[in-house]
């Protein structure tokens, strides 16, 4: 995770993120460095606009509590299936009254 923030650190910086600058990052921080992960960081970050990537997840965060909101009706469809299944009930009821 570390090697995230410190992609995400250089990022914010304006400096590029290579294998090198992810290993000073996290040097820096009083860790030791891993070659491996950092190499993997950044060839699974290459040709990713981080920028864009975050100022698309703000945009779906933000979007989420507006979709959770309950209409204002105030009905769930389980509800209205429901409702309309006891009208039928009811109308069934109703033609049976006829046929005696």
């Amino acid at each position: 995770m570390e090697y995230i923030y410190a992609a995400l650190l250089l990022n914010a910086a304006g400096k590029e993120v290579t294998e090198e600058n992810l290993e000073g990052v996290v040097k820096a921080a009083g860790m030791q460095p891993d070659q491996a992960r950092a190499k993997a960081i950044v060839s699974s970050l290459k040709g990713v606009d981080i920028k864009e990537v975050i100022k698309n997840a703000q945009a779906v965060q933000a979007a989420a509590p507006a979709a959770a909101a309950p209409s204002g009706g105030g009905e769930t469809k389980a509800e209205k299936k429901e409702e309309a299944k006891k009208s039928e009930e009811e109308a069934a009821g109703g033609l049976a009254s006829l046929f005696g």
